[in-house]
């Protein structure tokens, strides 16, 4: 959620802000604004709404400036106006803000109490007028700071510039990520290094309650970082290479639509760091020891990752014989869970930064469990956190909606499944052998699935029509039916609810009448019959059928009936190629009904807060 930059700089620094702010479009936001230091004083621009009409603002009334701030809002405190949109000022001091300040009413009442005037409803005003304060009484900025940052209880990321030190730059983390980037002529700062990557490749992460502060001598550019303690500590420069070029849509509509496409090669390089292809033997070198007579895995998420993990039950179960359970990260944090040294907790995350996973992983390592963490950012929080971690490989992920990030899940966690069945001696080499091999077959599989998206153009352009959609599914694919539908709320906006096709009779089917479409997902596997059963009952009462099968035969005599092929393939690969089949539904039913695919309303890529 929301997205900062900040520069220090020899040259101007406006329009290379408003560009990191570009590149952190897909956190999701409702607002924007920069602000620099000129002559002595702040200048700053703001705007209701998207990036283009911050734009319009600059280009009619441009800033100048050597150091300065911008940042992208997702409103918690204060709703998505003018007034609440960051940077936050007073005459001394501007400052942006990821995150929430818990406190901030206590703090804010004192502040009203000793005099000072707001003009927003946000929580991040306090900030500023505390560190004003303390300007006023004397404080060095960086005394300021600290001593502001001691009140603050809750959740931020802060970047700081001074009217009075138009060469100081401050940025301050603590349950928010925040990076720095270094480069012999200028110093960066971003809430993740994909907004830093066209300026610099080296990137120091910083730590929890890390303080940095920046500075330009005007002969060199340096940079200090305080621990917590107020002690300078180190923190190691990492050399990144990331794909400038994922910024941009090329060919395609929307970054989600790109993203679908490029599933055959991200689940190719997630497979292939994890599979030998000549061998057919898992890379995986596991640390954690899955044999214990008592051990259970928990896994923990969010959101896409949740149903991702849900899939995985079912492989870790069948093929590797453990207890399996799996926890929605935001009520796991908060229930009192009884933990074991024996359980070993899996945390799932597309950014390794999602706030109620990352507290959750933080409470199993305080209850002396094993923790692995599987995320699509190397040096994300998750990933630096826990005892071992397992990347995804799916590149920058633009799209809200998660799609290929969400596929490379799946391919972790089957091939991990896999690897601790093979611990466990579930499994013979043999059988490892066929899966590994069925799975490294995969990407072709989808490929094959979007050769030709027509069919799922005019089924999205019927679907636009409804208010309400129902999805089923048995079996592995009952997450599936559940990512399906949480895609199609997400981008554009119908009414999407999923149940296990078993389910249909306690209750859903009261829903069913001839307005309300049902997609059933069901290739011909061990539930076959049973699903196409359900199918039946659906179509009776005269809801319009959207079946998604590879069965040639299954036909259905009713009013409304669609079938979509899909390619046959082995029961661990059924749930790849019908989610990319549900991804393409959603996408192509949004499309006609108008909707922002990529930055659809109220929703952020990362939920970075509670």
């Amino acid at each position: 959620m929301c997205g900062i930059i900040g520069v220090l700089s020899k040259d101007s620094v406006s329009e290379r802000i408003f560009d990191g702010l570009s590149r952190l479009e897909y956190r999701g936001y409702d607002s924007a604004g920069i602000a620099t230091i000129h002559d002595n004083s702040i200048h700053k621009r703001r705007s209701e709404g998207k990036l283009q009409s911050l734009k319009s603002i600059l280009e009619k009334d441009p800033i100048q400036g050597y150091t300065g701030i911008g940042h992208t809002r997702w409103a918690t405190h204060g709703s998505p106006t003018y007034h609440n949109a960051h940077p936050h000022t007073t005459d001394r001091v501007a400052v942006v803000h990821n995150g929430i300040i818990e406190n901030y009413q206590t703090l804010k009442d004192n502040l009203i109490q000793n005099g000072v005037v707001f003009s927003s409803e946000t929580d991040t005003e306090v900030v500023v007028h505390l560190i004003d304060q303390e300007l006023r009484n004397g404080k060095t900025p960086e005394l300021a700071v600290q001593k502001t940052l001691s009140q603050l209880e809750g959740a931020f990321a802060l970047a700081i510039v001074f009217s009075q030190d138009p060469k100081i730059l401050i940025g301050a983390r603590r349950g928010s990520p925040l990076v720095v980037g270094i480069d012999e002529n200028n110093l960066f700062l971003g809430s993740d290094a994909w907004a830093l990557a066209p300026w610099t490749q080296k990137i120091c992460y910083l730590e929890e309650d890390d303080v940095v502060v920046m500075k330009n001598d005007d002969v060199n550019f340096s940079y200090t970082i305080f621990s917590g303690e107020g002690k300078i500590v180190s923190r190691p420069l990492k050399n990144l290479n990331l794909a400038t070029g994922a910024a941009s849509k090329g060919v395609y509509s929307h970054f989600m639509l790109k993203e679908i496409f490029e599933q055959p090669q991200t689940l190719s390089d997630t497979f292939l760091a994890l599979i030998d292809e000549k061998t057919f033997e898992t890379r995986i070198e596991l640390p954690i020891d899955f044999t214990k007579h008592h051990s259970r895995i928990l896994l923990v998420a969010c959101g896409s990752s949740y149903y991702a993990s849900l899939t995985a039950k079912y492989w870790f179960e069948k093929y590797a014989r453990i207890p399996c359970e799996v926890e929605l990260a935001s009520e796991f944090r908060y229930r009192d869970p009884v933990l074991t040294e024996n359980d070993i907790c899996i945390f799932v995350s597309q950014s390794g930064e999602t706030s109620d996973t990352l507290a959750a992983l933080n409470l199993a390592k305080a209850k002396n469990c094993s923790t692995l963490a599987i995320v699509n950012v190397p040096e994300s929080s998750m990933a630096r956190a826990a005892d071992y971690c397992i990347l995804t490989l799916a590149g920058p992920e633009i799209g809200v909606a998660s799609t290929k990030a969400f596929t490379a899940q799946l391919a972790v966690l089957c091939v991990l499944g896999l690897k601790i069945a093979e611990q466990r001696a579930c499994l013979d080499k043999q059988n490892l052998f066929e899966y590994f091999k069925e799975l490294l077959h995969l990407p072709k599989l989808v490929t094959h699935v979007l050769q030709d998206v027509s069919v799922f153009d005019a089924l999205g352009q019927r679907l636009s029509m409804a208010s309400d959609i129902l999805f089923i599914g048995r079996g592995t694919n009952y997450p599936v039916a559940l990512e399906g539908a949480l895609k199609l709320k997400e981008i554009s906006y119908i009414h999407a609810e999923a149940y296990a096709a078993g389910e249909l009779k306690h209750g859903p089917i009261a829903l069913v009448d001839k307005t309300i479409p049902l997609i059933a997902i069901s290739p011909n596997d061990n539930w076959f019959e049973k699903t196409s059963s359900n199918i039946q009952e659906v179509a009776s009462r005269g809801a319009p059928i959207i079946m998604l099968t590879n069965d040639l035969e299954f036909t259905l005599d009713c009013r409304d009936f669609c079938k979509i092929l899909l390619p046959k393939t082995g029961s661990l690969n059924n749930c790849f190629i019908y989610t990319v089949a549900m991804q393409c539904i959603a996408y192509y039913t949004a499309l006609h009904k108008g909707t922002d695919v990529d930055q659809p309303r109220n929703l952020a890529k990362s939920v970075t807060v509670e």
